[in-house]
């Protein structure tokens, strides 16, 4: 494929004019293709959107060539404008990196590091690191985003997310921490003076907190299976409803009813006896929680030891292990 044809003294304006500036309009213009507008780009920046704007404008009067067409429904970007960006922005990311790892103390991590986590899951399991973490990498500062609902981590210039369920934008990839499964749980209080029930189609004698999906706002139908393989739709009789396992999970403490809970979520309150666990020999699958993070061959340093230093404090907590019903 070709990239846009510009002039022999354009580009010697790009060789030898000022090198940073040029690598801020490419940067500019990038962003601002990945998330379809200026002020978008610039929240990712750290810039105003008329900066961003300007910066832009200055590429592509150097390239003498119209990248985006503007209009009030915001940006598209030109046939010759998604050219170039396929051409340059594996190459930009790379620079930056480099540029990144070289200009702090040698490459040594530091900056900040802009982190979005689910807020249950992230203040049971991420906060908790943190001090050995900032122990390690000093120059790091760590920008938490406790968030449950999807979030747009390329637009909101995220460097890493931990969590379940994400669709996967272009430009970012997962890394599996953990499989987790759901377990059915109830109070001692609810369940006493009751027979327990003997598979997941009896949980409809029970009255049950159930959540429903961000994503839909339907209520979920979950399957459980046992340790033999046999599945089971599970049977609820919901007396109320929920978009959040944290909620769920509180509410099924108070006794309001049983709960279909991931294991991360209900582990705190079966160790504290707060809540008992119903067919022990039946689970859930509800997918894995990955780290997820920009696809850029040379990550930042503050990223990459960010990444490792979860997944090795995974390994060695064994929570993946955790994390399983069966």
């Amino acid at each position: 494929m070709a990239l846009v044809s510009i002039s022999y003294d354009q580009f010697q304006l790009l060789l030898e004019g000022e090198i940073v500036e040029t690598l801020a309009n490419l940067e500019s213009f990038v962003r601002s293709a990945e998330s379809g507008s200026f002020s978008a780009a610039a929240r990712r920046l750290g810039l105003t959107p008329a900066a961003v704007s300007r910066n832009v404008a200055l590429l592509e009067r150097n390239l003498g060539v119209r990248l985006f067409q503007r209009s009030t429904r915001g940006l598209t970007q030109s046939e010759a404008g998604e050219r170039f960006r396929q051409s340059v922005q594996n190459g930009l990311d790379s620079i930056q990196g480099a540029i990144a790892d070289i200009k702090v103390n040698a490459g040594q991590p530091a900056g900040v590091l802009k982190l979005s986590a689910a807020p249950g899951f992230g203040m049971d399991y991420l906060l908790p690191l943190m001090p050995a973490f900032l122990e390690r990498y000093p120059g790091v500062t760590p920008d938490w985003v406790f968030d449950s609902r999807p979030l747009d981590l390329i637009a909101g210039g995220f460097d890493a997310a931990v969590g379940a369920g994400f669709e996967l934008p272009p430009g970012m990839v997962a890394r599996e921490l953990a499989r987790i499964h759901l377990i059915a749980v109830v109070s001692p209080a609810l369940l006493q003076g009751k027979r327990r029930p003997k598979d997941p189609s009896e949980l409809a004698e029970f009255p049950s907190v159930v959540i429903r999906s961000p994503l839909t706002g339907r209520m979920r139908t979950q399957a459980m299976r046992n340790n033999t393989g046999i599945e089971v739709t599970a049977k609820q009789q919901p007396v109320m409803l929920v978009n959040d396992p944290d909620a769920l999970s509180r509410a099924v403490v108070l006794g309001l009813g049983v709960g279909l809970i991931p294991v991360p979520h209900a582990a705190p309150h079966l160790k504290s006896g707060a809540l008992v666990r119903l067919l022990p020999n039946w689970y859930g699958d509800v997918g894995a929680v990955s780290l997820y993070f920009t696809s850029q061959k040379l990550l930042p340093a503050k990223t990459r030891a960010f990444i490792d230093f979860v997944v090795e404090a995974f390994r060695v907590q064994n929570l993946p292990q955790t994390f399983s019903a069966k």
